[in-house]
């Protein structure tokens, strides 16, 4: 059996704990900048990720949004429809076409040409009464 000898702590043959760290120092930096690396491109990942959850969620936002306005436009239309505010009027509110002699025309305005001041009346009531059917008299 062979027998070891016992290491000596001479100055002359032994290795200081300084060479060993200085042999360690560029293998533990290689370790922590590719640990580094590694983190920041896993940062970077999950910041992509939560943005293309983020851009789904806005663009399925968009959608619902694009189509309650074309509802929206859609209700719009068929409230504004003539034929419907004439059927509301004549049965919710009670009006009717008035007859011939209720029509009242009022004189054009041209752009640029100032209205004058008084007005005279035409009739009991102050105001002018065209005919229905008949052009309306020149003032």
């Amino acid at each position: 059996m062979s027998r070891s000898k016992p290491v000596s702590r001479g100055s002359g043959s032994g290795v200081s704990v300084g060479q060993v760290l200085m042999h360690l120092l560029p293998a533990v930096l290689f370790f922590a900048l590719f640990a580094a690396v590694g983190f920041l491109h896993v940062t970077s990942r999950v910041l992509v990720v939560d943005m293309g959850y983020r851009l789904s969620k806005a663009e399925a936002e968009e959608r619902a949004l694009i189509r309650e306005n074309d509802r929206l436009k859609l209700e719009l239309a068929t409230l504004k429809n003539p034929a419907r505010l004439e059927k509301l009027a004549r049965e919710k509110l009670g009006m009717a076409m008035p007859a011939g002699p209720h029509v009242i025309a009022l004189p054009v305005e041209l752009p640029g040409k100032k209205r004058p001041s008084r007005v005279e009346a035409r009739d009991a009531r102050g105001v002018r009464v065209a005919e229905r059917g008949a052009p309306a008299a020149p003032h």
